[in-house]
């Protein structure tokens, strides 16, 4: 039986822009430490992504020792600290509000300029603000900063590699900004997949991730090119869900506070078909 690796760890600390491959990441409560933790908004609070607004994936995001830095062409490189003072605010995602930090005037100036129309930059608080749905994740309380529903996004390279069979031209991983890649599954096994473990952390996909025009964008220029989604309407359409879908989203059932490692082996468990 060929062996399940984490083959890929990837974290996201803004929301939508370009994110960082790690070979560790620590699993605090609402996912991989720092994922998703910064949001880039407009002025009325609603939180904004690469739907709208491609050049998101232009800016580059580095963690340093102190926080994270914001880099993009033309512009001095930004450093926003992990935690301290600001002025509390709140903002939307989708149809959550929920409270974050805002980050000052020059903070907003520097997105702004970046963007190329007025925004603003927030942090998540030390508390995460959101819960994910209990529909899917449970009666347990799932906490949540940033993303869009979930804390972790995992995906199965065999099923990108029978993606890019069927397109015209290939397409990387990262257009699908997954955290967990995972390698040896046959293609789309993660639709059956109740559990994954890797040690001490066990991770429950709870459910599919319906797409949208995002995995359409370059994540270095921004530019949309071609559209996956086409290919995947044909054989990955959920009436349920009613969208298309690749990859699943997941919570953390155990190993908060413990470490992934890019390499490390995984044991998955086959879901109980009758309950999903």
């Amino acid at each position: 039986m060929t062996a399940v690796i984490v083959q890929e760890l990837r974290i996201y600390p803004l929301k939508s822009a370009r994110g960082i491959s790690i070979a560790h990441a620590c699993l605090g409560r609402a996912g991989l430490r720092w994922d998703r933790h910064w949001l880039a908004i407009r002025p009325d609070g609603t939180f904004l992504t690469q739907r709208t607004h491609p050049a998101l994936a232009r800016i580059a995001t580095a963690l340093r020792e102190r926080g994270l830095r914001l880099q993009a062409e033309g512009l001095e490189p930004l450093d926003l600290a992990f935690e301290g003072p600001g002025v509390g605010r709140e903002v939307r995602i989708w149809r959550d509000a929920c409270e974050a930090v805002d980050l000052g005037d020059a903070a907003a100036e520097w997105i702004s300029t970046a963007l190329g129309e007025t925004a603003r930059l927030v942090r998540a608080p030390s508390t995460p603000p959101r819960r994910a749905d209990a529909a899917f994740a449970g009666s347990r309380l799932v906490p949540l900063a940033f993303p869009d529903g979930y804390p972790l996004l995992v995906c199965n390279q065999a099923s990108l590699d029978a993606l890019n069979e069927r397109l015209a031209e290939a397409i990387p991983m990262d257009r699908f900004r997954p955290n967990v890649v995972l390698v040896g599954l046959a293609p789309f096994a993660e639709d059956h997949i109740d559990c994954v473990q890797i040690g001490a952390v066990r991770l429950k996909l709870v459910k599919p991730c319906t797409r949208c025009i995002i995995p359409s964008t370059d994540q270095r220029t921004g530019l949309r090119g071609i559209d996956p989604l086409t290919v995947l309407r044909t054989f990955r359409f959920d009436p349920v869900l009613r969208g298309v879908t690749f990859g699943e989203n997941a919570i953390i059932e155990a190993g908060i506070g413990q470490r992934i490692e890019r390499g490390a082996r995984c044991e998955v468990t086959k879901e109980n078909t009758e309950n999903r």
